[in-house]
């Protein structure tokens, strides 16, 4: 029987770094100081006006590969999460694969914001469980959502920012996926989202004279404690999941890592606190590279690597994510021997 398990990393940002301080003129004051103690970010990276998306998955997808000895015609599929895709169609997985010349893959995208990528990984991992010939999978988290901001809109202008980050998901002998769980508020689908464009409102002439070009937008507020209230019960929950396939019960203090969507650190501060758990069993990137979406959690696990701060060989790793609609995932691995990155 195969089992799923995490081979790789890679992670891509573009070089254009924004700061804080870039913001002063545009803005008209001062907001490093609320960033920094209110969310935690420092900067951010955009875009150059050369690059799309695809091209941060590429580069991510192939630092993974390389990293697990791996060339691309070994893929068996691409999935790709974004809701900042190269294309409202084709899929930005096909570009991928066309960009990689990884010819032998099936693609798909996956969209449920920024919990995209928790739930592609869980994809994955069912394919390797349920399909003999897929064993090698890509999994990319990509986010382009600089393309989407309204430079005057000091909400979303100096929260969102452009990263990739990828895994290579390979089948084992022993299991690396143990269970996901995911959940929604979709009563919130029409709080936060870019809503041109699609067939709700079409991004034809007279939709953006009268609604403006598809943005990233806040239409109406939704509860600033919604992650603090519902990530600890999505954990508990995946725990218990994870227990009846271990046959251990399983608790937070068994967890070795928490990866959380990367979108504020004093809600991550929170989420631990009321789990219990040391900030020493995480780690977070929002400082240096503002919020990517669906990529963040992928570019937090390979920066935690990086760093010498990452998983270690038989350590229970869980990622939980949420984003626009609102989407929630959480998933739990047994980080194996011979992860390379």
């Amino acid at each position: 029987m195969h089992h799923a398990q995490i081979l790789s990393t890679g992670s891509n940002a573009p070089d254009r770094v924004v700061t804080n301080a870039d913001f002063a003129a545009r803005f008209g004051e001062k907001v490093d100081d609320w960033l920094v103690e209110n969310v935690g970010i420092r900067e951010r990276r955009y875009l150059r006006e050369d690059q799309v998306t695809s091209d941060l998955a590429v580069a991510a997808g192939r630092m993974a590969l390389e990293r697990a000895g791996l060339e691309p015609a070994a893929l068996d599929q691409i999935i790709v999460a974004t809701d900042t895709p190269d294309y409202l169609s084709p899929a930005t997985a096909a570009v991928v694969q066309a960009k990689l010349g990884a010819h032998r893959a099936g693609v798909f995208d996956v969209n449920s914001a920024c919990a995209g990528w928790v739930t592609a990984l869980d994809l994955a991992a069912r394919r390797i469980l349920t399909e003999p010939e897929d064993t090698t999978v890509l999994v990319i988290g990509a986010y382009g959502m600089s393309r989407f901001l309204d430079g005057n809109d000091k909400k979303t202008a100096t929260l969102f920012a452009d990263g990739a980050g990828a895994v290579i998901v390979g089948a084992g002998s022993a299991p690396g996926w143990l269970a996901t769980v995911t959940a929604a508020a979709g009563e919130y689908h029409d709080a936060l989202g870019i809503y041109t464009g699609g067939t709700f409102r079409p991004a034809t002439a007279d939709h953006v004279a009268q609604f403006g070009p598809p943005v990233v937008q806040f239409v109406r507020p939704f509860p600033a404690t919604f992650n603090v209230e519902q990530w600890p019960p999505l954990i508990e929950r995946l725990l218990a999941r994870a227990s009846a396939t271990t046959g251990t019960r399983l608790h937070p203090e068994d967890v070795d890592r928490y990866y959380f969507t990367q979108v504020n650190l004093r809600v991550i501060e929170a989420t631990m606190a009321a789990l219990g758990q040391p900030l020493t069993k995480t780690h977070w990137i929002m400082d240096r590279y503002g919020y990517t979406g669906s990529a963040c959690i992928p570019m937090a696990l390979d920066d935690a690597i990086q760093r010498g701060n990452g998983p270690q060989p038989g350590e229970l790793v869980l990622f939980c994510a949420s984003g626009g609609g609102i989407a929630l995932a959480a998933s739990l691995w047994r980080w194996r021997e011979g992860t390379t990155s």
